[in-house]
């Protein structure tokens, strides 16, 4: 059997990189798949979707950030489905912007999507989640949480709040007793659009994972790297994994 049959996921951010990636994955294991993202090209991503693994796909445009949203669209989950069983808070953006050169309207953007928009998706979540028995939340923090980025300065202060916003949730939920997982996923360079506009910032060439870079051991990791992470995060065989930062790195954080 899949190992998401009959469960039901709604992905952020999912009309491109990770969150499109994570999509593919839950549904070609069963999942019944919710895609919400400012860009409606995740509209056909959806119907792609769908059409290929025959898992029904649905796309909702949405703005995280957008309180009122988060609320119109629970609230049609739960009408058609009865709830909800695994939220991935994937949707990001990043400024390549120093402490000294971030902007206040560029701070205030990058938290009101990583951090404010998180929080709203799991407060939105978690009575979805009671209705059919229990969840798992899973939030995409990042290493730029555990490391010194002073270009991704908003960046980073966004996802720092993630990692320590995701624990108080886990603890929130297990001492009520609601059986709900929530835990974070900590992500090194990923080949996605987003590295790509950040490197060509840079002027660091395009990222290549198949590049064997001595000056870069620890390479670039694919989009399915983390597909995979948050398929078993979702997957019933997480059921003991609850309040944890999982590294995905290939051992950066630690070197």
């Amino acid at each position: 059997m899949p190992r998401m049959s009959g469960k039901i996921v709604l992905v952020t951010g999912a009309a491109s990189g990770l969150g499109k990636a994570d999509a593919w994955k839950l549904a070609e294991e069963g999942a019944t798949v919710i895609l919400t993202d400012i860009d409606d090209g995740g509209q056909a991503l959806a119907a792609e979707i769908s059409a290929s693994t025959g898992q029904k796909a649905l796309f909702f445009h949405q703005d995280v950030s957008d309180e009122g949203r988060w609320e119109e669209i629970m609230a049609a989950v739960i009408d058609e489905f009865g709830g909800l069983d695994v939220l991935v808070n994937n949707a990001g953006i990043a400024f390549i912007a120093t402490p000294e050169s971030t902007t206040l309207e560029q701070f205030r953007q990058a938290n009101a999507v990583m951090n404010e928009g998180v929080f709203l998706g799991c407060r939105a979540a978690i009575p979805a989640m009671k209705q059919r028995g229990g969840g798992s939340i899973i939030n995409m923090a990042s290493v730029a949480s555990h490391l010194g980025y002073p270009v991704y300065f908003a960046y980073s202060a966004a996802k720092g709040a993630v990692r320590s916003m995701t624990k108080a949730i886990a603890v929130h939920c297990q001492m009520n007793g609601y059986n709900i997982r929530c835990n974070s996923i900590h992500a090194g360079a990923i080949e996605t659009p987003m590295l790509h506009d950040a490197f060509e910032q840079l002027g660091l060439g395009a990222p290549d994972p198949d590049k064997k870079d001595p000056a870069n051991p620890v390479g670039i990791g694919r989009p399915e790297d983390v597909a995979n992470l948050v398929l078993f995060l979702a997957s019933d065989e997480s059921c003991y994994v609850n309040g944890a930062e999982l590294m995905l790195d290939n051992a950066l954080t630690i070197q």
